[in-house]
Parts: structure tokens; C-alpha cells; sequence
């Protein structure tokens, strides 16, 4: 995880136990397919899609960065 003042970059596994803590909340993947992540963030499911903009849960707008095989990347700032 890599943070800016507001803002964190964040690349968890994309396996099911995988959560991060990010800007005092928790971020846990949920699913994943080719375009598509499903995340809960803050006790809320989300999904995001590569190019959608930013979704607005917690406070806060989480945004995909990409999807690998392995590992899911999401930005979410203030």
C-alpha cells in the first residue's frame, strides 16, 4: 500500500480472506472476474469496474486501478 497525504493506493490478494486497512476503514475482497471487483469497504459491498469512476462509500471514492490473475489494485481517497 502506497498513500499521498489523502489518498492510497492499495494492491491486496485476490483470494478470499484478503482485507487491508485503509484511511481508518477496512477494505476485503469479495469477487473478481476479468472487469469486475467486488469489494467491502466500511461494511459495504461494492463493485468496480476498470474505467468507472469513483465510487462513493464511507466517505470515501474507491476506484479500480486493475485486475491481474493474482492480485486485485484500487485507489481510495477522501
Amino acid at each position: 500500500m502506497s498513500c499521498g497525504l489523502d489518498q492510497c493506493t492499495v494492491t491486496i490478494d485476490r483470494s478470499v480472506d484478503a482485507k487491508a486497512e485503509v484511511l481508518g476503514v477496512e477494505a476485503k475482497f469479495v469477487s473478481a472476474d476479468q472487469n469486475t471487483v467486488t469489494l467491502e469497504v466500511a461494511g459495504e459491498q461494492i463493485q468496480l469496474t476498470k474505467g468507472q469512476q469513483a465510487v462513493d462509500v464511507g466517505g470515501l471514492q474507491v476506484s479500480l486501478d486493475s485486475i491481474t490473475d493474482g492480485s486485485v489494485s484500487f485507489q481510495v481517497s477522501r
